[in-house]
C-alpha cells in the first residue's frame, strides 16, 4: 500500500476551495502534511488509537465498539463538495461488491468539521453511500483527539465570502480487527483496487 501513496503525496492534502488563513485560530503548531504522510508510509509512530465520539444515531461510541472487524475509516466533512463524496462513494462500492462478506468490515467517517457537522446533518448525509456507513461527530477537542490519533492533517481556512473550508488531509485507513493499523489508501483509489488490498485481510482471523 506505500507504493500507492508514493503517486499521491501532491494530493495528499486537500482543500475544496481556495482559502484565506482564519483567524482566531490556536496558534499552537500543528505538524505539517508532509511530516504526518511520512508516519504515515514508513510506519513512524503508531496509528490509530481510542476515540470517544457520537454517531449519526446520537449514541455515543468508542473504539471498543468496532472490535472484532476490519476497519475503513475515513475523516472528512459534509460540506465537500467532491473529494469526500468522491471517496465515500467507493467505500460504499467496496461493500456492495463484496456482499455478504462485507459485515466483516465496519466503514466509518469522522468529520473533521464538528461545529457543522451535527448528528442531525450526519443523519441527513450518511445514508446517501450505505446503509452501514457510521458517521462519527463530537466536540471540537474529541475530534482533534481522534484525528491526532491517524494523524490526519486539517486545519480551519476562511473564505473570502467570510464563510469557512477545511484543508485536510483525504486517506481511507485500513485497521486489522483489533484496531491496528495495516495501512492507507490514498484519494481517488479505486473499489477494486483497494478489494486487492482487503480480501488477503477477510480470510485472516
Amino acid at each position: 500500500m506505500r507504493s500507492l501513496a508514493a503517486g499521491a503525496a501532491l494530493l495528499a492534502v486537500l482543500g475544496c476551495h481556495p482559502a484565506l488563513p482564519a483567524s482566531g485560530e490556536s496558534p499552537t503548531r500543528q505538524r505539517s502534511a508532509a511530516e504526518l504522510m511520512d508516519v504515515l508510509m514508513w510506519n513512524r509512530e503508531p496509528v490509530g488509537g481510542p476515540f470517544a465520539l457520537v454517531d449519526h444515531e446520537g449514541r455515543p461510541r468508542t473504539e471498543a465498539d468496532v472490535r472484532g472487524r476490519l476497519l475503513l475509516v475515513y475523516f472528512g466533512f459534509t460540506s465537500c463538495p467532491d473529494i469526500c463524496p468522491t471517496d465515500l462513494q467507493e467505500i460504499a462500492r467496496v461493500l456492495t461488491m463484496l456482499g455478504d462478506e462485507g459485515d466483516a468490515i465496519q466503514p466509518l467517517f469522522v468529520t473533521l468539521d464538528p461545529e457543522r457537522d451535527t448528528v442531525a446533518a450526519l443523519a441527513e448525509y450518511v445514508p446517501n453511500f450505505h446503509p452501514r456507513l457510521v458517521g462519527l461527530t463530537g466536540s471540537v477537542e474529541s475530534v482533534r483527539v481522534a484525528a491526532d490519533a491517524y494523524k490526519v492533517f486539517y486545519e480551519k481556512v476562511a473564505r473570502a465570502n467570510g464563510e469557512y473550508t477545511i484543508d485536510h488531509s483525504a486517506f481511507i485507513y485500513l485497521m486489522d480487527r483489533s484496531g491496528g493499523y495495516l495501512g492507507f489508501f490514498p484519494p481517488g483509489t479505486s473499489a477494486e483496487r483497494m478489494l486487492t488490498i482487503i480480501r488477503p485481510h477477510l480470510a485472516r482471523r
